[in-house]
């Protein structure tokens, strides 16, 4: 493939071009769906190294602005990384368990995680052009399953949100349960009755009723907000210098790879809603996005970075496939990282609002696994079995957190990721039945025709 043909491989489908006001709002509505799961992360790590909170702040601002910009590389595409397609970047939650325990080690904390982090990226720029060959092993069978699997496992943090948040003292409340219908039905009545504009921004639309009447009753919490600066620059190495050890290295190294896995099903998600052909060129720039995200985030004190999952179903249920909408999110990211308030503000959204706008778009993310299923050979036995195993490994993490608790640490991040651990199950099974067993399929396939 030429430079230049690759130069135009986002144009492909045909793309919207949106008016300004239309680009921002959609556009903020992918930062809006995103920023809870951009700021876990840090806030996780931040209470685990015993940080002010201060201190967490600045990691959440930091993190919203190597997630900024790592969108606009993976969207825009600049030099040999990104792959041109709408895509909101974050910090991955991975490697969230295996960070906490480094946090909590003595001798390790930030610095040590902050040094594997950029050693985990620095890997992963070396063997993203390996892991980008593996395009062949996704056919529609397997890249279903995972998209199926994707929208599955984000259901638990939907149905969180729309009871009132993990940390509700009330969750499942009436008022919360309320909340997130209302929120819900907005969008799909917004679906049902509006055209065009209106349903590229029936989220928002939902989401900003949903906020207005939470503000109304008290439900907003914006305590602290005057504490908060208007303006703070991220400043590289804020914590000290990145101090390298081998075991944390090895553990992120494998969370690199466990995150190449994950995003190459999305990818290939995103490419069929979007009616594009991921080849493995195109993959090859999105991992390196991936992990020069990460190698960065090292010394921007931040964590590893990957696509996330949850956008997928927005680009789905709106119709807006343009890559200028994640573009212009990137950029908004960019700006809340340097206006702590406005940050504040829009960390003050209530879970419920949240949850109401997710159950429809991670229920999107499914369907759209159940539709490229469609494609494969879901008749045959074998194939069904692949599908029912793997959605059901990858549930194993959802329905038990703790069901893999006495395996060893450092087994984690595959374990506790619902994606990856339906991924690596589809992919063997695949392996197993067709790819192992194309032979003597296709002579049984042979005596069936026969004998009929």
């Amino acid at each position: 493939m030429s430079e230049l043909s690759e130069a135009r491989i986002p144009d492909a489908p045909a793309i919207q071009r949106l008016p300004l006001l239309q680009l921002i709002l959609v556009g903020l509505q992918h930062v809006l769906l995103m920023y809870g799961g951009a700021i876990a992360v840090p806030l996780i790590i931040g209470q685990a190294a015993g940080l002010s909170r201060e201190e967490i702040a600045f990691l959440i601002n930091a993190d919203l602005l190597v997630a900024g910009i790592a969108t606009i590389v993976q969207s825009l595409g600049i030099g040999p990384m990104g792959i041109r397609m709408p895509v909101m970047m974050g910090a991955s939650f991975a490697a969230v368990g295996s960070m906490v325990a480094m946090a909590g080690m003595p001798g390790i904390g930030l610095q040590g995680i902050f040094g594997a982090t950029i050693a985990a990226g620095f890997f992963g720029m070396i063997i993203a052009p390996f892991m980008s060959k593996v395009v062949r092993f996704f056919p529609p069978l397997v890249t279903g399953t995972v998209i199926t699997s994707i929208g599955l496992s984000l259901f638990p943090v939907a149905v969180n949100w729309a009871g009132g948040g993990a940390g509700a003292t009330q969750f499942g409340s009436p008022i919360y349960l309320a909340i997130a219908a209302l929120v819900l039905a907005t969008i799909l009545l917004v679906h049902r009755f509006m055209r065009g504009f209106w349903v590229n921004i029936s989220v928002l639309i939902g989401m900003c009723l949903g906020y207005v009447i939470c503000g109304l009753i008290g439900m907003v919490d914006l305590s602290g907000m005057a504490d908060a600066p208007w303006v703070q620059i991220v400043t590289p190495l804020h914590f000290g210098m990145p101090t390298f050890e081998l075991a944390p290295i090895l553990s992120m190294c494998l969370v690199v790879v466990i995150i190449f896995v994950e995003s190459t099903g999305m990818f290939l998600a995103l490419g069929k809603i979007t009616g594009q052909e991921v080849c493995p060129r195109m993959l090859r720039r999105g991992l390196l996005c991936d992990a020069g995200a990460s190698f960065f985030a090292g010394f921007f004190n931040t964590f590893t970075h990957s696509s996330f999952a949850q956008n997928i179903g927005l680009v789905q249920m709106t119709g807006v496939r343009c890559r200028s909408v994640t573009i212009v999110a990137g950029g908004l990211l960019v700006v809340l990282s340097l206006l702590p308030k406005a940050a504040f503000l829009v960390a003050s959204i209530p879970p419920a609002v949240l949850g109401g706008a997710a159950i429809a778009m991670f229920g999107m993310v499914a369907a759209t696994g159940i539709k490229i299923l469609q494609e494969a050979d879901i008749g045959d036995r074998r194939n069904q079995l692949l599908v029912a195993v793997s959605i059901g490994m990858g549930l194993i993490p959802v329905v038990r957190p703790e069901f893999f608790a006495h395996l060893p640490l450092w087994m984690s991040p595959i374990t506790h990721s619902g994606i990856a651990m339906a991924t690596l199950s589809a992919l063997s099974l695949n392996l197993l039945f067709n790819i192992l067993g194309g032979k003597e399929r296709a002579a049984i396939n042979d005596c069936h025709a026969h004998s009929h």
